[in-house]
Formats: structure tokens, C-alpha cells, sequence
């Protein structure tokens, strides 16, 4: 079971679905049966960036994934917040401009439903990445290659 991050879902644009059609149905199928979900600041995100076609008419197909945080999650998302370290996981730029923000969503969605989060950031020392707090709270972290290994998807 897995949480998708907005950097994951936009690397799939480099999986053309005439070629990768089985990926695409594993996906669906993963997504139909609730096996990969997301949040509604993840879809956010997504519509800020270049639309890919193919991309988005699967985003749009499969829309029961983007939900809207639980009072769990949201009480989660604010013990992220009250190390004061991880507050910069929200940039200033966001804050100021009031652009969404799905990592700390994507990280408690994880941890309240003991999925494992699909994320694109890499783990750096002391820094508040996606990695750093899903260790620090002990989330299982995997970028979108492990989870084609861990899925046993080859091409």
C-alpha cells in the first residue's frame, strides 16, 4: 500500500503508455483497489505544473485517490510541524503566496494508514526532505524505481 508524492506522479510522464502499457494497468488496478491513494494537495500541486495528457486523464480517472486529510492526519501533519527543524518542510515561498503544500499530507497519510510513501526527494543529512521525516517517524520512504522493484513490474 502506498502514498504517492506530486514528483512521483509527474515521472510517470517518462512511461509512455504505448510502450509501458502493463505499468498503467498495474497502476489502475492498484488505484481502483484503494492500494495506492494520495492527497488533495498532491492533485493540487499537480495542476500547477505542464499538464502531460496521458498523465492527467489517468489522475482524472482515478480522482478517489486525492482525499482530503483525516482529523488523524491533520493532528499528524501537526506533530511534524511542532519539530521546529521540519517546519521548513513548508517554504517560505509557499507560505507567502499560499501555493500548496502536500508533503507533510503525504508523510501523515503514510504514517496514519502504515503505507509506504512514493517519493522523489532524496534523504540529506538534517534536512527537512520527505526522507528525513519519514525516518524520523519511522514511515517506509521508497522513490518510484523501488516501487516498480517492489511490485515486481519489469519492462
Amino acid at each position: 500500500m502506498y502514498v504517492f508524492d506530486t514528483g512521483s506522479y509527474s515521472k510517470l510522464k517518462h512511461y509512455y503508455p504505448q510502450v509501458f502499457g502493463s505499468l498503467w494497468r498495474h497502476l489502475g488496478a492498484l488505484a481502483q483497489s484503494g492500494a495506492i491513494v494520495s492527497t488533495r494537495e498532491v492533485r493540487r500541486e499537480l495542476g500547477n505544473g505542464s499538464p502531460v495528457p496521458y498523465v492527467t486523464e489517468w489522475l482524472d480517472a482515478n480522482a478517489q485517490m486525492f482525499a482530503t486529510p483525516t482529523a488523524d492526519e491533520l493532528q499528524f501533519v501537526a506533530r511534524i510541524l511542532a519539530i521546529p527543524h521540519f517546519q521548513s518542510i513548508i517554504g517560505e515561498q509557499q507560505r507567502l503566496t499560499g501555493m500548496p503544500v502536500a508533503d507533510p499530507f503525504v508523510i501523515a497519510a503514510g504514517a496514519i494508514r502504515s503505507f509506504t510513501v512514493v517519493t522523489e526527494e532524496h534523504f540529506k543529512q538534517n534536512a527537512a526532505k520527505i526522507p528525513n521525516v519519514c525516518q524520523h517517524f519511522s514511515v517506509p520512504c521508497i522513490n518510484l524505481e523501488q516501487f516498480m522493484a517492489q511490485e515486481q513490474l519489469s519492462f
